[in-house]
């Protein structure tokens, strides 16, 4: 297949890219620079005013840019969190408009945070409500833009609601960071939950919902056992063969960091019950053996 990423240089983008290539798919990656990017066996980079129809057919789209949740909430930089998403999954609904032979499915990330944070509920695809904070309302209006493509065109198109991805880049460094300093701890109250996935189930289930015909919606990408933040940061301390002793106050998460802090002291129980009942098998189901095969 000829498959159409943004986002490919990045966490995500670049393990799956790589994934792709071993299976015998060629991507193009939309990047703002393409001038300052060497194309590869590996993928091909084409800038923002690509003219789509130039392209060879792309029988998939995926999207998997926007900007990073880390750094201080500013009025600004909550601007560029959302718009950052919106805008480049405008920009391609309007590409595929003018491609001649539409891609067969638009996969497009999103996020748990939909759901907003409890501590005591379940959340499934079937939960309709969103939540009402401000990774609810960026997952709600990304989504919505990117059903265009399903409402305007007829396109088959996914949802991926990502969990805290784990793997040696992204957010997990940081969050060890405190354990391997011997100053790892509970956050908060401990009891908020964290609803995380390993780097290699993620490249699996985006790959499995490309080749499933019948996948279409909300699809959580959460690994099938969530962990309390407490449970979480103990499982990674006993991995790490560190103490499990500090734990972190809310009010000094806040104070150091500002509203990103929900983050971490706020949380969701997430099952991915879409991917299980398509077949999907998670290769890392449980928190210790992901953790450890991170930590090799």
């Amino acid at each position: 297949m000829n498959i159409l990423i943004t986002g490919g240089t990045g966490f995500v983008g670049k393990h799956l890219t790589k994934a792709l290539h071993e299976n015998g798919h060629h991507t193009y990656i939309l990047t703002r620079s393409p001038e300052n990017k060497q194309n590869s066996e590996l993928a091909t980079f084409i800038g923002y005013d690509h003219d789509p129809t130039t392209l060879p057919h792309i029988n998939a789209v995926i999207n998997l840019a926007g900007e990073s949740l880390f750094g201080y909430w500013t009025k600004s930089k909550k601007q560029s969190i959302l718009e950052s998403r919106i805008n480049i999954t405008h920009l391609l609904v309007e590409m595929i408009k003018k491609m001649d032979n539409k891609p067969d499915v638009f996969i497009s990330g999103s996020a748990v945070g939909y759901f907003g944070s409890s501590e005591d509920k379940i959340f499934t695809e079937a939960t309709n409500e969103a939540g009402n904070d401000f990774l609810a309302e960026v997952a709600l209006e990304w989504e919505a833009v990117a059903n265009q493509a399903e409402n305007q065109l007829g396109i088959r198109t996914v949802f991926l609601r990502f969990g805290v991805i784990l793997g040696k880049e992204g957010a997990f460094p940081l969050m060890r960071l405190p354990v391997k300093l011997f100053a790892g701890g509970k956050i908060g109250t401990g009891e908020q939950w964290l609803s995380w996935i390993h780097i290699d189930d993620v490249v699996r289930l985006i790959q499995f919902c490309l080749n499933d015909p019948k996948i279409e919606g909300p699809v959580n990408a959460t690994a099938p056992n969530p962990k309390r933040n407490k449970d979480f940061m103990r499982i990674l301390a006993s991995v790490m063969h560190r103490p499990h002793w500090l734990p972190v106050p809310s009010t000094m998460i806040h104070l150091l960091i500002g509203e990103m802090g929900q983050l971490v002291t706020k949380g969701q129980y997430v099952l991915p019950k879409k991917a299980q009942d398509h077949g999907f098998q998670f290769n890392y189901p449980r928190l210790k053996e992901a953790i450890s095969s991170i930590e090799e």
